[in-house]
């Protein structure tokens, strides 16, 4: 591992210390059914029992405590795909800052009413976490706001790393680490507290085959526009940046590898939660389930650290999925 990557183990620890009492230290459980499956043991870590429902609130609570308070009496902004901005308006409420979040209009309704009910000023523009971004832009730069970056920041990956110390923490003897992708801030930040504890240890990022930006960048040598479509996953939806500083390089020199998922793969990883975990997680969060259970992720050495890294689903369509649908978006992307 580089000893000069953007976000450090330093930077990691830190941002524990600041969080600490201000995010939840989640459970890491062990699954019966899944290291039955696996022919090794399989812990899941609980992330979406997270205060805000998402691993989000790690990095969003580190950005803001980072702050000065001149600084936060500006304001804060974010562009989301939801569980960033339900972080960001958490946090910024809790040090008395405002929030202003905007978002698609591919973000499902639950998780834009939840921002609002957390008194952040909400905008919906566009059909992509790109556009949303240039309204980001076009206010701070009109307002004055401080843009708070869903992952391409450095306190929001080391706020996120705390999740990867974690792991090591409950489970020393971790060989494998399952753990979502989509801009790569959780990826990058939990990849690096891993590799610097505990070097051998393999981190697999998985993400939905709809749209998948990280991995068709790295495949290109460079950050890549990605078009968006509806799925399962979308919180995993949204490109990484053309200027992205540093979960590009990250995860390129981090990650072990990136595995693709379907959408009945990922309605698989959501089943396989509900009714042989007793968990409700959102499709982004069922990844690393759905992988295990379609045999994606080959050669991997147990123990293995799952990540269920969300469960702000919307529960009309956690319901259909539960029913035996498997792609619920299909005619929206034909």
């Amino acid at each position: 591992m580089s000893a000069s990557l953007p976000v450090t183990i330093d930077d990691i620890e830190a941002a524990s210390r600041r969080t600490s009492g201000r995010v939840s230290r989640t459970p890491l459980v062990a699954s019966a059914s899944l290291g039955e499956l696996c022919g090794v043991p399989v812990c899941l870590k609980l992330e979406h029992h997270q205060t805000t429902g998402s691993f989000k609130l790690r990095g969003a609570t580190n950005a803001v405590l980072s702050l000065s308070a001149e600084e936060r009496a500006r304001g804060v902004i974010a562009a989301s795909t939801g569980n960033h901005g339900r972080a960001l308006a958490h946090a910024a409420k809790t040090e008395g800052a405002v929030a202003t979040i905007c978002m698609s209009h591919l973000v499902p309704e639950n998780k834009v009413s939840e921002i609002r009910r957390l008194g952040a000023d909400v905008r919906i523009v566009g059909k992509s976490q790109d556009e949303a971004q240039e309204e980001v832009e076009r206010l701070v730069t009109e307002k004055g706001l401080l843009m708070i970056p869903p992952f391409d920041g450095p306190s929001v990956v080391a706020g996120q790393g705390t999740l990867g110390l974690e792991i090591v923490a409950q489970m020393p003897e971790v060989a494998t680490v399952l753990v979502p992708v989509s801009g790569g801030g959780l990826a990058a930040g939990v990849a690096a507290a891993i590799k610097a504890r505990k070097p051998a240890t393999q981190v697999i990022g998985l993400t939905m085959e709809r749209g998948a930006a990280m991995k068709a960048s790295l495949a290109a040598g460079r950050p890549v526009l990605v078009e968006e479509y509806p799925s399962l996953a979308d919180s995993l939806g949204g490109g990484i940046g053309l200027d992205n500083h540093l979960t590009f390089r990250m995860c390129r020199e981090l990650l072990d590898d990136i595995v693709l998922l379907t959408e009945a793969e990922i309605a698989a990883g959501m089943r396989h939660a509900y009714t042989q975990e007793r968990e409700v997680v959102e499709g982004a969060g069922a990844v690393g389930i759905a992988a295990l259970l379609a045999g994606k992720v080959k050669d991997i050495g147990g123990p293995i650290a799952v990540i269920l890294s969300g469960r702000n689903v919307d529960m009309g369509l956690h319901l259909r999925v539960m029913n035996g649908e498997t792609d619920p978006f299909r005619e929206e992307v034909a």
